[in-house]
């Protein structure tokens, strides 16, 4: 009994401490309660909450709108805006440390608005990159842990590294500047459509011209890395597909190696590759690592593959915007390259009312003589009122006041075509009225390839060309295909600048500020040789190249 009897006290203390410990319970949460229906009950009240840390989508912090600093609606409106623009209305995340990078959140000072907002889908798959981009980029665990079981297997089959947390597509460099940054998006919008991570392999020459893209991460490829320079040692994509297309059959997982290496750079010979197909994408997903050489914009031949034609369209619902997407989200010039851009701005291009930019590039350098250059230059400006005719009176009148500014920016590796053209308007009026500034910020006389400095001037070339409100540039040239892209400009073209070219007119105007994929495939996947591109959406063959295609945003 005695036993019972202890046992039943027990129960009534427990039960008197659940008591204890919910009735206090209750006190301390009634005034909370009380609070919060307060708080709904009254907007004033609810006006007067400050908000920090909520991030909706595209990370653009909510604005503290209790602010001292703020005083009005319109404040508020306008502070908003302006960080919607600074963040490019959700393209860029937030939370970068803007000293590392001053051009990543002062660009949008130097250019008008775009009117091409990225959509929801665009900015919800870039946020999910960089998740996995953080969680599986260089110095993580989840890096090393992956790397070491590809290299353990490097040579072996890809089903030996299929339990890798991890798969990768290293880009690696071919041809000059705008060639690599035209391939490196075409890279990064694969790396998003197949859930690889991309990593590139940026020497010395490039270190220093870009800020990194992604927040609290790298894509450096480590230079310690075994797949910074593989040489003969990986297995090639073109020797797999002849090898899938002998058999008739796909190849089974276990015979794929789990490195790969895919050369889509043009050749004079090249083979068809068939990278656009389906069979070819259902070999290459199973690879845990791709190394990839192109100096393409091969961002079409994406539209053209089936199995990524859902995603890829709610990505992007304005087809002719996605260099212009894509290249203002990776590439911001570093604080470097950003002081030589912001200081030739703010001293020659801040104050004109125009700015026109041109891109000259001789495709046969000396040959070509510079009169006939000129010839060309000017029949296109002319005709097309890009520039104004030279007055008949001798002289530039000094009385004249409040004169319009258009200033001229030259782009080209020849110093005699910006002096040519200053000359021309530096001593005579114009019939406009118009005073005509010309400023050429280089002029190294011929292309250097690996060299930094060369890019430096050329990545400055190229962001100040994309600063201007109208643009000529070079048929076929990939450095003019950049700033128009970053600018949102449909560029007038220039036809290969030669002696014996009598193309009439020497302009025209193109239909697309995307990039042209020069050498498009030219076969379906079944063989068959393409004669035209209209059975596939939003392609047009290139005013500047017959091999060539680019994206329209209108289904053709």
């Amino acid at each position: 009994m005695e036993i019972l009897q202890a046992a039943s006290d027990k129960k009534v203390q427990q039960s008197s401490k659940r008591f204890t410990t919910s009735l206090v319970a209750f006190f301390i949460a009634l005034p909370v309660v009380i609070i919060t229906l307060t708080m709904y009950s009254n907007p004033s009240v609810m006006d007067n909450i400050i908000t920090t840390s909520a991030i909706p989508l595209g990370g653009i912090r909510v604005l503290n709108i209790s602010d001292d600093n703020i005083s009005t609606e319109s404040e508020v409106g306008e502070k908003l805006q302006n960080d919607k623009e600074k963040l490019l209305h959700g393209l860029l995340a937030s939370g970068f440390d803007e000293a590392s990078c001053i051009s990543r959140l002062q660009s949008h000072l130097y250019r008008k608005p775009s009117p091409h907002n990225p959509s929801p889908y665009l900015i919800s798959k870039l946020r999910s990159y960089e998740q996995i981009h953080r969680r599986c980029g260089p110095n993580t665990r989840a890096y090393h842990r992956s790397m070491t079981k590809i290299v353990k297997n490097h040579g072996a089959s890809a089903s030996a590294s299929a339990s890798a947390m991890c798969k990768y597509i290293v880009w690696t460099p071919a041809n000059g500047l705008a060639n690599q940054m035209l391939s490196i998006a075409a890279t990064f919008l694969y790396a998003i459509l197949t859930d690889r991570v991309l990593l590139v392999k940026i020497g010395e020459d490039k270190h220093g011209l870009f800020c990194e893209p992604f927040l609290n991460s790298t894509w450096i490829l480590p230079e310690k890395s075994p797949f910074w320079n593989v040489g003969q040692q990986v297995q090639t994509y073109q020797s797999i597909l002849q090898k899938n297309m002998a058999n008739n059959s796909t190849i089974e997982e276990h015979l794929l190696p789990s490195v790969l290496f895919v050369n889509l750079a043009h050749t004079r010979d090249d083979p068809e590759k068939f990278f656009h197909c389906n069979h070819s994408q259902d070999l290459l997903k199973k690879v845990p690592l791709l190394i990839l050489q192109s100096d393409q914009y091969f961002v079409p031949s994406l539209f053209m593959t089936p199995i990524f034609n859902l995603k890829i369209n709610k990505m992007f619902p304005e087809k002719d915007t996605i260099f212009h997407h894509l290249g203002r989200y990776l590439f911001h010039p570093s604080n470097e390259a950003w002081r030589l851009i912001s200081k030739f701005y703010q001293e020659h291009l801040a104050n004109a009312a125009e700015k026109l930019g041109l891109q000259i590039r001789l495709f046969n350098g000396d040959s070509v003589p510079k009169q006939a250059v000129m010839d060309v230059l000017m029949s296109c400006t002319l005709e097309n009122k890009l520039l104004p005719e030279i007055s008949t009176q001798n002289s530039v009148s000094s009385s004249v006041k409040n004169l319009t500014v258009k200033a001229v920016l030259v782009a080209s590796l020849y110093q005699d075509i910006g002096d040519n053209l200053r000359a021309m308007y530096l001593k005579r009026p114009t019939v406009t009225g118009e005073l005509i500034e010309v400023f050429q910020p280089s002029h190294e006389g011929h292309q250097k390839i690996n060299d930094y400095e060369h890019y430096l001037k050329a990545w400055t070339d190229i962001y100040l060309l994309s600063l201007s409100d109208v643009l000529v540039t070079t048929h076929m040239s990939t450095f003019g295909y950049v700033a128009q892209s970053l600018g949102n400009l449909r560029p007038w073209l220039l036809y290969q600048l030669a002696s014996n070219d009598t193309r009439v007119p020497q302009c025209t105007q193109d239909f697309s500020m995307e990039p042209c994929y020069h050498f498009a495939p030219r076969h379906y996947c079944n063989g068959m040789p393409i004669e035209d591109f209209s059975s596939f959406l939003y392609l047009r063959k290139c005013k500047d190249i017959s091999t060539g295609v680019k994206l329209v945003n209108d289904p053709v």
